[in-house]
């Protein structure tokens, strides 16, 4: 599985550090070196860590107080980088930031840091990640049975295409088998999002052990697993590495 991040610095040395350390982890890092340029990237993409120079970068501190405001990036595991000068350690875990980096950085210590955070990045990236399957949902709402066609699956919820509308303000119970699996799961839900066309988005209330188990281990098997690569970005101010 490729995890996915964001670094925002214009120090050579913190990439020069951090870079192999993300590298031996499977991390694919994008270098930002503009706060306003990161800004925009962290509204229109998302990352399983954000990575903030937050002293020694204009802007650096903005975006990090702006960061948890992103609809794309609102969980993501989020990583400060201090000079000891300007912003404390306290006031970053107070803006929201899961890990404090403090400058000069070194490699024992970035290794320490990011290995530490690794499975909050992997519980996140499967938080999120949506599964694109097609099967019969029966879904049960006000004593009525209505038919369902999924469009993905997320351990969090699922998108609908219905054939008939949902009773208003109805909490649905859904009834559905995973392909390749043989065990009914029933889930109670929420709307969280509905459209004119019949399609719906149903947020997982209460999931029972077993349910949550099977769902997590099907979803875990179908994410990609390929091996970080090259991405690319045109313009100014950003660049992209392994």
């Amino acid at each position: 599985m490729t995890l996915e991040s964001l670094l925002l610095s214009r120090d050579a040395e913190v990439v020069r550090v951090l870079r192999p350390t993300l590298e031996k982890l499977s991390i694919e890092v994008e270098i930002c070196q503009e706060a306003k340029k990161a800004t925009e990237i962290l509204i229109a993409e998302k990352f399983d860590a954000v990575i903030i120079d937050c002293d020694d970068l204009r802007g650096g501190l903005e975006v990090l107080q702006g960061l948890r405001s992103t609809p794309s990036n609102k969980s993501s595991v989020t990583f400060a980088v201090l000079n000891g000068k300007k912003t404390t350690t306290q006031e970053a875990f107070a803006m929201g930031v899961n890990f404090v980096l403090q400058k000069p950085i070194s490699p024992l210590n970035a290794s320490r840091c990011f290995n530490a955070a690794l499975s909050f990045m992997v519980r996140e990236r499967r938080r999120y990640y949506r599964q694109p399957v097609k099967m019969l949902v029966k879904v049960f709402a006000d004593e009525k049975e209505l038919k369902g066609t999924s469009t993905d699956i997320s351990e969090g919820g699922m998108a609908l295409q219905l054939h008939q509308a949902l009773p208003k303000n109805a909490n649905p119970r859904l009834q559905f088998t995973l392909p390749e699996t043989s065990v009914s799961l029933e889930i109670e839900t929420e709307v969280a999002w509905a459209d004119l066309k019949g399609r719906v988005g149903l947020r997982f209330r209460k999931v029972p052990e077993n349910s949550q188990k099977l769902l997590e281990k099907w979803l875990n098997e179908k994410m990609p697993k390929q091996a970080p690569g090259l991405k690319e970005r045109a313009g100014s101010g950003a660049e992209s590495i392994q």
